[in-house]
């Protein structure tokens, strides 16, 4: 082998090594996978949905979203951050939006990847969120399978299940509710607004409990702690996935902690598992398609919920 061939052989280890930093697998350089799984194309698949969910907060009329500071917890605890540090004002609510999008550039400058973006891929990544999003639906109508109904029961109430949707919980830990609503499926006026709030924990959720703490766990194993890579990833995976499923029935907010939800063993397994498929799905397709999984999940569990499982 030649100097040069050994040194463009070094140069192209080095790309993928820097291209590839939060990822499983190096995919074919500019394929459908490796392009998608850039942080650059998380931004221009995300900005719909986050444009959505501000403009939904603010406009839709209802008992949950009528109030001026329910949102989200992530976000809430985004925006607090970004208070303490004086960056809110009047316009704090816009300002965790332009932090998800600064986050992402920062990524798309460290990871060293191409900047192009392919409009017709939007689709194919939409369409590969909702079948990403199959395996938690199907997990979670069989861990909420109905029990065979009681001689006093009616069928429709035996035949009533409760899909575990984010989107449900959030809305129950939205500041200032602290107090747990409840956990049945919603009426369907409450449909668009449990839809505007399931696309706001797809994102934001994935931000703080994926990008965020699975990054800062990692460093407290492995570089501070001086784990193998292996062994911090799991702790890092296990721990992000249990805190995201514990945040739906206890949450910390100004300062105190309040309860949400009662505590169940089946609806915390799930989320736990949950959060364990999306830290896989992070690691494999990067920031973008996880958030839409997420945020797909949980429309499509809503829309069970109210279409399907709803006591009438």
């Amino acid at each position: 082998m030649t100097k040069k061939e050994s040194k463009t052989r070094k140069s192209k280890a080095s790309e993928l090594r820097v291209g590839s930093a939060s990822q499983l697998f190096n995919f074919s350089q500019n394929s459908y996978l490796e392009r998608t799984s850039r942080p650059i194309y998380a931004i221009w698949f995300l900005v719909p949905f986050i444009v959505f969910y501000e403009i939904g907060t603010i406009w839709i009329n209802t008992d949950v979203l009528n109030q001026s500071e329910v949102r989200v917890v992530a976000f809430v605890w985004l925006r607090e951050l970004l208070e303490s540090i004086g960056l809110g004002g009047k316009f704090a609510w816009v300002s965790p939006p332009l932090v998800v999008i600064a986050i992402l550039l920062g990524l798309q400058f460290a990871s060293g990847k191409r900047w192009q973006f392919v409009g017709s891929d939007v689709f194919p990544m939409g369409a590969e969120c909702i079948v990403l999003a199959v395996p938690l639906v199907v997990l979670g109508l069989f861990l909420n399978s109905p029990s065979l109904p009681r001689s006093d029961a009616s069928p429709v109430a035996a035949a009533s299940i409760q899909m575990q949707s984010h989107a449900a919980s959030d809305a129950a830990c939205a500041v200032p509710l602290l107090a747990a609503r409840s956990v049945g499926p919603p009426p369907r006026k409450m449909l668009l607004p449990e839809i505007v709030t399931g696309i706001g924990a797809g994102i934001y959720e994935e931000l703080i409990f994926r990008l965020i703490l699975i990054c800062l766990l990692m460093m407290l194993f492995q570089d501070a702690l001086r784990l193998s890579h292996t062994n911090s990833a799991i702790l890092s995976v296990l721990i992000s996935a249990a805190l995201f499923s514990a945040h739906h029935h206890i949450v910390f907010l100004d300062g105190q902690f309040g309860r949400i939800a009662d505590f169940n063993w089946t609806k915390f397994s799930f989320r736990t598992m949950a959060g364990v498929y999306f830290s896989v799905l992070f690691a494999i397709r990067g920031f973008g398609i996880t958030a839409g999984t997420h945020a797909f999940y949980d429309i499509i569990a809503t829309v069970l919920n109210v279409f399907f499982f709803q006591a009438e």
